[in-house]
């Protein structure tokens, strides 16, 4: 059997290892439902790789957290670590002219993750990548300057095989304004994946919640995005506290629609790579 593999990148803020443990098994949980009888262990079928982009820049985070505010004594001390930690995930991923800089960091850390994913699930295994937030600008970055030059890895550490983009929460529309004319995204699926995987469709559904101040949909943008973006899709995530308000934003990996929405996805590409 054919597998595929699965890459959750997490958004803005701290992030642990286990990040995505919740969403995985939600997933590995509806996968099995909707895939049935058809093999053994459905759940096997999918191989997962959380990505902690975030570790790169955690240390210098906290670090000038303590010199500035907790040597300092200043005020509110819970809100600037949040501020700290979040808007600095913002502003340090910017690219900056430097042999070194942490636009590429992070970019390296997704690489070691991809060819760590490749290995587990095969180097030409259709690729599904779940991105949060911030997470989804990284995404998009890392994958557009990969089709955009040569590379000589497997297939799936390329971009080649990348068939399923869920954005969650994303903050891309965000993004646009740095540039006159936002109009490049991503192709999903690959214009390569043909090559691998004949009359394979893919999908980039983006999820949103309107009351996620830091969600947006995409088609808006432009006419090009409008093509691109297989669908804006309006879900409410969160729990009683949160669902209402902002604080919604951290409650895309758990919540039953998006889960729904994505396993659907990988059923559909999991049948068609396996002819069932």
């Amino acid at each position: 059997m054919k597998k595929i593999a699965v890459a959750i990148i997490h958004g803005i803020g701290r992030q642990d290892k286990n990040f995505a443990s919740g969403m995985i098994g939600m997933l590995k949980k509806n996968f099995s439902k909707k895939l049935g009888n058809l093999v053994t262990d459905p759940s096997s079928q999918l191989i997962f790789q959380p990505i902690q982009w975030s570790e790169v820049l955690e240390d210098r985070e906290q670090e000038l957290y303590e010199k500035i505010v907790l040597n300092h004594n200043l005020d509110y001390q819970k809100l600037r670590h949040f501020i700290i930690h979040y808007l600095g995930d913002v502003i340090a991923y910017q690219p900056v002219e430097s042999a070194k800089h942490n636009y590429e960091r992070v970019h390296e850390k997704i690489a070691e993750n991809l060819h760590e994913l490749a290995n587990n699930a095969g180097g030409s295994a259709p690729l599904c990548v779940i991105s949060h937030s911030l997470g989804s600008v990284i995404t998009s970055n890392y994958f557009y300057d990969l089709q955009n030059r040569q590379n000589e890895f497997s297939p799936l550490e390329n971009g080649d095989t990348i068939t399923l983009f869920y954005t969650l929460g994303t903050t891309l529309p965000l993004w646009s304004l740095r540039y006159y004319n936002f109009d490049r995204p991503i192709k999903i699926p690959s214009p390569k994946l043909k090559e691998f995987y004949p009359g394979l469709k893919g999908e980039w559904i983006n999820f949103y919640d309107k009351d996620d101040i830091l969600g947006y949909p995409l088609q808006p943008i432009n006419d090009i995005y409008k093509n691109a973006v297989t669908e804006d899709r309006q879900v409410n995530v969160g729990n009683i506290l949160t669902s209402w308000n902002p604080l919604c934003h951290t409650s895309y990996f758990r919540d039953k629609d998006v889960i729904e929405g994505i396993a659907d996805g990988l059923v559909r590409t999991w049948r068609h790579i396996n002819n069932r």
